[in-house]
């Protein structure tokens, strides 16, 4: 045996104990995304009720950032805190766009194993082996680019409720420094930092 055929043997070996992994890895994907769905819609329900708890808990460590931190060093401090808050409101994001990343890369890898086992099995006349796998194939293929599609448009989503969220943070970090209290702005309104002022005043 050359060393071409040890080779190519070896990478047989490896893909197939690799098949049972991404079967795993594909079913694990499809409950975590159904995992993202189910966060998503509470988190709508919330929204729509009015309920904000990252706005309500940047409020309170503004209030008690102001009370604790001198004047000289409230700025890059508040700064701070805009941006770890933000940070922390950007994970649910980072684990949906894992998904956009890792499902078709897992799929791709699902669809390919078993067409190599698939074209071993045609190979030997065995067409319902064939069939089987070929099977598994596509829906490795189709369950692997659902995921990252779903998941892609999660984090639309999710991207578009953190930009508002933090225009109301950024609205009440300026307007804390201007009345030095910190006002929370009205929930519901389409532009909920503009109709937080009070009538004639502008931004």
């Amino acid at each position: 045996m050359n060393i071409m055929q040890m080779a190519e043997g070896f990478l047989y070996v490896v893909s197939a104990v690799l098949y049972y992994p991404v079967t795993l890895g594909l079913v694990a994907l499809v409950f975590y995304v159904l995992v993202l769905i189910g966060s998503l819609a509470r988190d709508h329900l919330d929204r729509q009720r009015g309920q904000r708890p990252a706005l309500d808990k940047y409020g309170q460590d503004l209030v008690a950032l102001m009370a604790n931190t001198g004047k000289e060093h409230l700025d890059l401090e508040v700064e701070a805190l805009l941006q770890e808050t933000e940070r922390r409101m950007s994970k649910p994001i980072e684990r949906a766009r894992f998904i956009v990343r890792a499902g078709p890369g897992i799929g791709l890898m699902g669809t390919l194993i078993p067409m190599g086992v698939a074209l071993a099995a045609l190979a030997q006349g065995s067409m319902p082996s064939m069939a089987q796998h070929m099977v598994h194939a596509f829906n490795a293929a189709v369950v692997g680019l659902g995921s990252g599609v779903v998941a892609f448009a999660i984090a639309l989503v999710r991207e578009q409720w953190i930009k508002a969220d933090v225009i109301e943070m950024r609205y009440v970090t300026e307007r804390a420094g201007i009345d030095g209290a910190v006002r929370q702005p009205e929930r519901g309104a389409p532009n909920s930092a503009s109709a937080a002022r009070p009538a004639g005043e502008t931004a």
